[in-house]
């Protein structure tokens, strides 16, 4: 049977698929999302010429083995699907380069997700239960975005340091009291979110991330700052707002692309005078603090355009 190379399902409020789709061998995209499928039939996995299968939001429950069959997948999608585990054999995706697994109920991520090697656009696992992340995790190297927000993570492998092609690092709604030292091996980061967390101090290793230009790390428990801060030169945002923060490091005034620097609600009774130095500051959140008096260098910078609120 010949068959387009694309089949769109979405929607449906299908309670299974099609049979007929079992003869379509040259099918390459199949998505049947929003629907209301329990399971998956035994002949979509002789379908092997799918690259894309994308089957979010069905209550199915689990994934078989089987799909390990699927060795030309690039992409899967299987969001939302209420899943609490993943199978072993996912890690015969040679091919994949896209995962998402994001809504689920996960409590872990299989050993075997370590041999998906090809994965280089995006890791999705936020929203699940997870509670600590495979080691083998590090033997992705290609991958260039890894989402584990909203889990119950109190820690990250030392093997996340591998990840040096990773550009966008969110971790945040977790529970990590610590970042390992081996972040600062991940040279390629622009953005790390790591906010909403129970983080009381940061590895002195964050001062290599010389490409960073995000950094959120609001609502943790910071109570202080590494010297080693003044080193990420690109650094364009730094959020720091619902903190324990009672001083912040004069390295500070190393941070000449700051842009945006939000301190609101900590325990700053003072502020290095080097702030009022930083070039190319558009806004300075300085709310619920424990500052006596505005020092005179805010007014600079306000009549310069920056907008500061007080």
């Amino acid at each position: 049977m010949t068959a387009p190379p694309e089949l769109d399902l979405d929607g449906q409020q299908l309670e299974a698929l099609p049979d007929s789709i079992s003869q379509s061998t040259g099918l390459k995209t199949l998505s049947a999302r929003e629907n209301r499928l329990t399971s998956l039939p035994d002949w979509l996995w002789g379908l092997t010429s799918l690259q894309v299968l994308s089957v979010g939001e069905n209550p199915l429950g689990k994934l078989p083995e089987s799909i390990g069959a699927l060795r030309g997948l690039g992409e899967l999608y299987v969001d939302g699907c209420s899943l609490t585990l993943l199978p072993e054999r996912i890690g015969e995706l040679q091919a994949l380069h896209t995962l998402d697994v994001g809504h689920n109920r996960l409590i872990a991520l299989p050993d075997s997700l370590g041999r998906l090697t090809n994965l280089s656009r995006y890791l999705y696992a936020s929203n699940n239960l997870l509670t600590n992340v495979t080691e083998s995790i590090g033997n992705l190297t290609a991958l260039s975005y890894l989402n584990l927000t909203h889990n119950q993570l109190t820690a990250l492998p030392d093997t996340l340091g591998n990840f040096t092609a990773l550009r966008e690092l969110r971790i945040y709604n977790n529970r990590l009291t610590v970042l390992p030292d081996s972040l600062g091996r991940l040279t390629a980061l622009r953005e790390l979110h790591a906010d909403h967390n129970e983080l009381t101090a940061l590895p002195e290793t964050i001062g290599e991330l010389a490409g960073l230009r995000e950094l959120r790390l609001s609502n943790n428990r910071l109570a202080s700052l590494p010297e080693s801060i003044g080193e990420l030169a690109a650094l364009a945002v730094l959020d720091l707002r619902n903190n324990r923060l009672p001083a912040l490091p004069e390295s500070l005034a190393r941070l000449t692309r700051l842009r945006f620097l939000d301190l609101r609600n900590n325990r700053l009774n003072a502020l290095p005078a080097a702030i009022g130095e930083l070039p190319n500051l558009e806004r300075l959140d300085l709310r619920w603090n424990k500052l006596r008096q505005l020092p005179g260098w805010v007014q600079h910078l306000e009549d310069r355009g920056c907008t500061v609120w007080d």
